[in-house]
């Protein structure tokens, strides 16, 4: 009987345990996380600047479709984008504290409207608040001969500083960032 006993337990504990433990994973996100950062090399720990995104995918529709002209998005897809300064930094001559920022844009023709806002911890732009904008600088669009099917950011390097560039389907938008001394 005892040895009953002891395997009745030994099948009831094995149950649960695995019942526990069995956890369901989500599938890939559609839009991935990405993360781009300067200096770019992954050696050097200091770093100047990070952004954390979501990288939407064209798939056969237009950017412009997803990013409409003239109103305010993500720069991205799901939660706003984040960009975090790790030392004080002009931003488009604008200048910016070290800290963490939502960062929004307003696609344009000829430009786009880059806006650092201090609200995080935002899905989408839906609940975007112009009062909590830190800066708003204008930045160069231009057009790509090739094509980026996901949205792509990274940082170049240009005299007097770099520019942070993003780039989907053909468009292009470089923004001007420097770092004070």
């Amino acid at each position: 009987m005892k040895n009953v006993l002891t395997l009745a337990i030994m099948v009831c504990a094995m149950v649960f345990t695995s019942t526990t433990f069995a956890q369901e994973f989500s599938g890939m996100d559609k839009s991935p996380m990405d993360m781009a950062s300067y200096p770019t090399d992954y050696k050097i720990s200091d770093k100047a600047v990070r952004v954390i995104y979501s990288r939407p995918q064209l798939k056969g529709r237009s950017m412009e479709e997803l990013a409409p002209a003239g109103k305010v998005w993500r720069t991205g897809a799901n939660e706003a984008a984040e960009i975090t300064f790790f030392k004080g930094a002009t931003v488009g001559g604008q200048k910016v504290d070290a800290g963490t920022y939502a960062l929004f844009t307003i696609p344009g023709e000829n430009g786009w409207t880059v806006i650092l806002n201090k609200n995080l911890n935002q899905w989408g732009s839906y609940f975007y608040d112009e009062s909590g904008d830190v800066a708003r600088v204008n930045a160069n669009a231009s057009t790509a001969s090739d094509s980026v099917e996901a949205f792509s950011i990274t940082f170049q390097d240009v005299d007097n500083g770099i520019h942070m560039v993003m780039g989907w389907g053909t468009t292009r938008v470089a923004v001007p960032i420097q770092f004070v001394m």
